[in-house]
Parts: C-alpha cells; sequence; structure tokens
C-alpha cells in the first residue's frame, strides 16, 4: 500500500462523500480512482454504461443486487 498526497479540499469532499456512500475514507477514493481510470479508458461510455460493463464483467445482475 501507498500513500498520495492530495489536496486538503479534496480529502474533505471525499470524507463527505464517504459518508454518504457508507464507505470508508479510503474506500471511497478507491472508488473515485478506479472510476476515473475506467472513464479515461472508455472515453465515449456514460457513467451507468462504465458500471453496468463493470457489473457484467462480474456477471452480477441488477436483480441479482437488489435480492441481496
Amino acid at each position: 500500500m501507498g500513500i498520495v498526497k492530495i489536496s486538503d479540499e479534496l480529502h474533505e469532499e471525499i470524507r463527505k462523500s464517504s459518508n454518504v456512500m457508507s464507505r470508508s475514507i479510503n474506500s471511497q477514493a478507491e472508488f473515485w480512482i478506479k472510476l476515473g481510470m475506467l472513464a479515461e479508458l472508455n472515453p465515449t461510455l456514460t457513467y451507468h454504461e462504465v458500471i453496468k460493463k463493470q457489473l457484467l464483467k462480474e456477471k452480477l445482475t441488477i436483480a441479482e443486487l437488489l435480492h441481496e
């Protein structure tokens, strides 16, 4: 594991979002980093398309997620 330096302002935004999304601060930062990487690799896809693509990759459906 490494250390990434970010601004205090960004850290505060991650903290706020982590509370809303019920994630740890590290998990929220990791989610945003992964999503940003996927967005750069798939610039023509929308947010929802990127998420759907990842769910399909894991062979998960929305129905399965809702019934867990």
